[in-house]
């Protein structure tokens, strides 16, 4: 029998004790309940002990002895001596659940009292709106003569998206371009095609918690490599951890994000981004190159640092986008890999939506001109914001710790002797939404870590920041 840990659940209970009636113990067996029915905990699964779940939940003891005993009650809940609790199921299909990380984007109340601290979405520019109205039927041109269905994407955005590393020093030709709808699509096509239950890949701890769905979707063995600290493995030990780890075993791919990492906001510098290239290529490792948020460098240089691939195999994969620069609501990304693995993932991004929008494409193609205008304007305003959320935080939360991240929409952000799952569900239940540590580990760790978001403005942090610092004080270990 399956274990399913409190971490997770925790994850899958997002909500729960502010939604439905009755009191606090009927809403969690009915959240359990309702898990069980839609097959988001997998029948015959054991649950966590009820002092755990308790912990991680944020709430007493007897609530979950409560909860678990009106789910036995009811015939949800079996208690297997020397087991524990083994919740019952409808009989729907096992399956893999995005554990609420999409939670933000499906619910948003907008309520009065609400803080939305869950994602670090950046709202969109001007110049995409721009782009859009400057579209005329000559842009069109030829393509409105065919079915237009571009299963690789159509011709002018993939010279386009070419041209964009051969500009940044990787020689690459039109034909290693595969435009997905966003970089969320294509991590998820790398590993619909390339990984296999129980296959072993590799990835940075913490990482972006959509690769790890997308690996945990397909039954990959996750291994953890470096960690959070200041250097971001800078002094070489992810890349040593990764040599010792081949020596046992060969993973089937590492996954990296070496630029303007998410959850970090870390960069690595060049002596880091060497070894790790010595290494893969020394290993001949299959590497995915996840460079979504490389565009939100906040340094002083007028574009990214070279993509790992420029010192690797032609089979690696550089994922892209133009979402988090430009607007979510611009659904381009793409794939920059080998002809050979291209058309795989072409064929099964085919059997998913045949082809993206041709219109965004096209819209796409005029925003890659205004790149240099776009980095300037993010690079700033982002600056800003970083800078007056340290500055709340030093003020409002002096003991808490962080590193100044290099890039990206958010502070990651220690919180001594705080077990963030459990401030993560307090904070819930008085209207502040936030992301616990764990939810980017593939080991369920970084239980002291939140995410914390500024790129909308520190409005909403200075709102919600005496609800959390009341949970964490609630919460500490």
């Amino acid at each position: 029998m399956a274990r399913i840990a409190s971490t997770r659940l925790s994850r899958l209970l997002t909500g729960w004790s502010s939604e439905g009636p009755g009191p606090l113990p009927r809403r969690l067996a009915d959240a359990l309940r309702e898990l069980a029915e839609r097959g988001d905990v997998p029948g015959g699964s054991v649950l966590p002990s009820q002092r755990e779940l308790a912990l991680v939940l944020g709430v007493s003891r007897s609530t979950v002895t409560a909860a678990y005993g009106l789910l036995e009650s009811e015939g949800w809940l079996e208690s297997v001596r020397g087991s524990g609790s083994r919740l019952r199921g409808s009989g729907a299909l096992d399956r893999y659940v995005a554990e609420g990380r999409l939670a933000s984007f499906d619910a948003r109340s907008g309520g009065s009292g609400t803080a939305d601290l869950s994602s670090g979405a950046l709202p969109g520019l001007g110049a995409v709106g721009e782009a859009v109205g400057a579209l005329t039927h000559g842009d069109l041109g030829g393509l409105l003569g065919a079915d237009g269905y571009h299963p690789y994407g159509i011709p002018a955005l993939r010279e386009g998206i070419a041209a964009y590393y051969r500009a940044a020093g990787v020689a690459t030709e039109a034909e290693q371009i595969l435009v997905t709808s966003g970089s969320q699509q294509a991590v998820w096509l790398v590993a619909q095609a390339l990984v296999g239950p129980g296959d072993t890949v590799v990835v940075e701890d913490p990482t972006y918690r959509g690769s790890l769905e997308a690996l945990r979707a397909r039954g990959a063995r996750l291994v953890p490599v470096g960690g959070d600290g200041p250097d971001g493995g800078a002094d070489g030990t992810g890349p040593a951890e990764l040599r010792r780890l081949c020596a046992r075993a060969r993973p089937r791919l590492v996954y990296l994000q070496p630029t303007v990492h998410n959850p970090t906001g870390r960069t690595l510098g060049g002596a880091a981004r060497r070894e790790w290239v010595r290494v893969l290529a020394e290993q001949e490792l299959f590497t995915v190159e996840d460079t979504a948020c490389a565009e939100l460098a906040l340094g002083d240089e007028d574009a990214a640092p070279v993509p790992l691939v420029a010192g690797l195999p032609m089979d690696s994969v550089t994922v892209g986008t133009l979402s988090k620069l430009f607007w979510g609501g611009l659904r381009v990304g793409w794939v920059r890999s080998s002809p050979r693995v291209v058309a795989r993932l072409a064929k099964i991004k085919t059997s998913v939506d045949l082809a993206c929008s041709v219109v965004d494409q096209l819209v796409a193609v005029r925003l890659l001109d205004r790149l240099p205008e776009a980095r300037a304007r993010r690079r700033a305003e982002l600056r800003g914001q970083r800078d007056a959320a340290e500055a709340l935080l030093r003020g409002a939360a002096p003991h808490w710790e962080w590193t100044r991240p290099a890039g990206g929409p958010a502070l990651w952000v220690r919180i001594p002797g705080v077990d963030t799952e459990a401030l993560a569900q307090l904070a819930r239940r008085h209207g502040v939404s936030v992301v616990p540590g764990a939810a980017f580990s593939p080991v369920d760790g970084f239980r002291d870590r939140l995410r914390l978001p500024y790129a909308h403005g520190t409005e909403a942090l200075a709102a919600a920041l005496p609800v959390l610092l009341e949970c964490a004080e609630r919460a500490a270990g």
